[in-house]
């Protein structure tokens, strides 16, 4: 199992550490649950060192994105930043991953950790474009400060003017005293923040810098654990949960980042424009629990007779809501906001209502 170059002070901090996408991670420090309510009205810090980094560069970067991501990658410019997913040939999807612009011919993907590998022996069989692609997965590292006390946090230690990076932006500079650190506004968790993206060699000299900056906000570290609560009341999608080789953009609801036109020459261009245009048979929806109970991976999901409909993805206790929520695949016919669905918990079939995600509204914890 790797190791990321925090991993000294998770122990310190007595973490509970599991074994995640390959890696040795904080699962949880003091409790999820408190965790994840510091980061919504206050501020966290995550080690997420574990994700991949892969840069794109070359005259053809851009044709080469738009074959093999959904988005438009031509919208980008300098300092943006968007969401996207890797089409795999087959209707389904390699991953999910955010792509940073530098320039036209410079681009950086930020991957899951469980696909790094993957997502890296995919983009070099797909390189038909000759492009340079470099993986750096390796010698970056990388830190989340989330909540609406991070911004105060990290504006304590870095002369980069952080209210001039709006969502989806970035820049690179000086943090803690070193210098070409990238300094994104993305985020995971819905509430609001920085993720840090610099050299393994400098990463103790930044935690420390953080940390100390953090003691004047009460800042706690965060494991894996909220990040997950935190990314399921946003309802955001968590690639082998919610979304995977088997399913694909237009059923997971991310029509919105799959854009077709006859430029982009996409993978999967011509199937993904027939669902777009025809319609799926199941869809990814969220639901609110209406008696308790908390649904989890896998659960059957059922109509009132019991009859299945679909299956539980990804689901958890809200600590905001103290609802049981959730996100599954479902026939479309169940899948309208507001539609009665049936969670069969323990041979129990439990009531949940359709809902639009995010589940809770993020800005009512803002500072």
């Amino acid at each position: 199992m790797k190791k990321t170059v925090f991993y000294p002070i998770h122990e310190s901090l007595g973490a509970r550490i599991v074994p995640f996408a390959g890696f040795l991670m904080p699962l949880e420090y003091s409790g999820i649950n408190d965790e994840h309510m510091n980061v919504r009205t206050n501020a966290g810090i995550f080690d997420v060192s574990h994700m991949g980094e892969i840069w794109v560069k070359g005259k053809h970067a851009l044709p080469f994105l738009q074959r093999v991501t959904s988005n438009d990658v031509s919208k980008l410019v300098s300092g943006k930043a968007q969401y996207s997913c890797m089409p795999n040939g087959k209707g389904g999807i390699v991953d999910d991953l955010l792509v940073y612009c530098f320039d036209k011919d410079q681009y950086l993907l930020v991957v899951n950790a469980s696909n790094t590998e993957k997502d890296w022996q995919w983009l070099n069989q797909q390189n038909t474009f000759g492009v340079v692609l470099e993986n750096h997965s390796d010698d970056t590292a990388q830190l989340a400060i989330q909540g609406p006390n991070a911004i105060k946090v990290l504006q304590t230690i870095t002369p980069v003017d952080l209210t001039t990076i709006p969502y989806y932006s970035f820049t690179t500079g000086t943090v803690a005293g070193i210098s070409n650190v990238i300094i994104s506004n993305t985020g995971y968790t819905g509430a609001g923040g920085f993720e840090l993206y610099f050299p393994v060699s400098q990463g103790i000299t930044l935690w420390n810098a953080l940390w100390e900056a953090g003691k004047n906000f009460r800042m706690k570290p965060a494991g894996l654990g909220c990040r997950d609560t935190l990314r399921l009341e946003m309802g955001y999608a968590l690639y082998g949960n919610d979304i995977d080789d088997t399913t694909s953009p237009i059923e997971a609801g991310l029509g919105w980042i799959t854009k077709i036109h006859a430029s982009k020459n996409m993978i999967d261009q011509e199937l993904l424009e027939k669902q777009l245009s025809g319609g799926v048979t199941r869809k990814l929806v969220g639901f609110i629990m209406e008696e308790m109970g908390v649904p989890r991976s896998h659960y059957p999901i059922c109509d009132k007779d019991g009859t299945s409909i679909g299956q539980v993805t990804s689901g958890t206790m809200s600590p905001v809501l103290k609802k049981g929520i959730g996100m599954g695949y479902v026939n479309t016919a169940y899948a309208a906001q507001g539609s009665a669905i049936y969670i069969n918990i323990r041979n129990k079939l439990l009531q949940a209502r359709v809902v639009k995600p995010p589940f809770i509204n993020p800005g009512m914890f803002a500072s």
